[in-house]
């Protein structure tokens, strides 16, 4: 098995989808509306790598509070995080912060020899993990 997509919940769809694309060179694959229970679907694809990111959006929903940081975070259960692959952490954290991200935790080592990670928060508060892998 290979993880297919992860699902993320979104306030604003149309703000959510137009971040993520510039944020991490996504494109909209494709757009499906569930009216029986009032949710839009915009599932994004990164068409290098093939990985693919579903916003999902349904009137009424409420946002649930993130931690502040990532220790916090894994104190409630649950999916507390996605993180992205990039070749330059410093780079795409700066990227990301330029794009509205909040800045949550600045590049630096991983306790995993060889990996530089950071933390951002998106537009809507979202915990966003950067990590570097040494080649």
């Amino acid at each position: 098995m290979k993880l297919d997509h992860v699902g993320l919940s979104v306030a604003d769809l149309t703000a959510a989808e137009a971040w993520y694309t510039a944020a991490f060179g996504l494109r909209v694959e494709l757009r499906l509306r569930v009216d029986p229970v009032d949710l839009d679907i915009v599932m994004l694809i990164h068409d290098e790598h093939g990985y693919r990111f579903e916003l999902l959006h349904r009137p009424g929903g409420a946002h649930a509070e993130p931690a502040e940081h990532p220790a916090a975070e894994v104190l409630r259960h649950g999916f507390g995080h996605c993180a992205f692959g990039v070749p330059d952490v410093g780079l795409a954290y700066r990227h990301l912060l330029d794009l509205g991200a909040k800045p949550v935790m600045t590049p630096g080592p991983s306790p995993e020899p060889g990996v530089t990670m950071a933390y951002v928060a998106d537009p809507e508060g979202n915990l966003l993990e950067l990590v570097e892998r040494a080649a």
